[in-house]
């Protein structure tokens, strides 16, 4: 007996379903297992973990901080770049940036301190200052305060746009801080008040470059997130910064520690992608087999 037209459609179509189910949700996924466990290919397979004295301590692919209980850095271990990701950042289930951009120069100041925000610009400006301070080095940046936070002015004109300057707030450092420059214009420069939007008042928002050097002793890589906020790797200059520190808290000679460092440095991918890194998790598990911490 002949199935009726419109049954045989649904038959067909449950087969190519039950088909492609098989080759598509069985026999490749379980293809590409297999050709991952290929020698030279097994490692990365298995999410390129290091393990040291029997443990597992992480990934060469996922980044990791180098802090103690309290967030510190600890001296004696490179420390990796900032991350965006997650709360205590490097958390693979939240990768993300900061997503603020370049015009992200103003402060959220409010009595509850659950409702205010840093710009990305006071965020860089304290970064700079704590990894300057932290291996002893100019951590002064362009546009950033001597307390660690953007060097921007609300100013206020007469007309508006133009007119003589009526009124400046130092609008990132909350009253009773002292503002960064005393006047403008001359006209004297107040401290913000919490709760206050300088912008929606009418300020010109006008960052203040200062007298710090155009280039800065602190690289970039160690004030800025990247994008997935899970890189493992720093800028070669990064690293250099950090060698006087670790080689002095482990009592190394900073040659040596130099060494290590070459040694953990990656180039470019073929020769002309990207840009040479250091990967932070490997160097340090060097560090502590070559030169254990005093």
């Amino acid at each position: 007996m002949r199935l009726p037209n419109w049954l045989s459609q649904h038959l067909a179509a449950l087969r190519a379903v039950l088909v492609f189910t098989v080759l598509l949700g069985l026999v490749y996924p379980l293809a590409l297992v297999a050709v991952g466990q290929l020698p030279g290919l097994n490692h990365k397979a298995d999410g390129s973990l290091i393990s040291s004295g029997g443990t597992t301590i992480g990934s060469s692919l996922i980044g990791q901080n180098f802090t103690d209980a309290d967030g510190n850095p600890v001296a004696r271990y490179f420390q990796s770049r900032p991350s965006a990701a997650g709360a205590d950042g490097y958390d693979p289930t939240a990768t993300s940036a900061s997503n603020l951009g370049p015009e992200s120069v103003v402060d959220t100041i409010t009595t509850d301190p659950e409702e205010s925000s840093e710009s990305l610009l006071t965020q860089v400006c304290g970064r700079s200052k704590s990894v300057g301070e932290l291996n002893g080095v100019d951590g002064r940046r362009p546009f950033c305060t001597d307390d660690g936070v953007g060097a921007v002015l609300a100013v206020f004109r007469a007309d508006g746009l133009t007119g003589r300057v009526t009124r400046v707030v130092s609008v990132n450092q909350a009253a009773p801080a002292t503002p960064f420059v005393t006047s403008y214009e001359g006209v004297a420069v107040e401290p913000a008040q919490p709760g206050e939007d300088y912008v929606a008042d009418g300020g010109l928002i006008t960052p203040i470059r200062g007298d710090a050097p155009a280039d800065p002793a602190v690289p970039a890589d160690a004030v800025t997130a990247s994008a997935s906020g899970l890189d493992p790797q720093i800028s070669p200059a990064y690293a250099e910064l950090q060698v006087n520190r670790v080689a002095r808290e482990r009592g190394a000679d900073p040659a040596a520690v130099r060494k290590l460092v070459d040694e953990h440095t990656s180039g470019r991918s073929l020769g002309f992608m990207g840009e040479p890194g250091v990967n932070v998790l490997e160097l340090n598990i060097a560090l502590d087999k070559q030169f254990a911490a005093r």
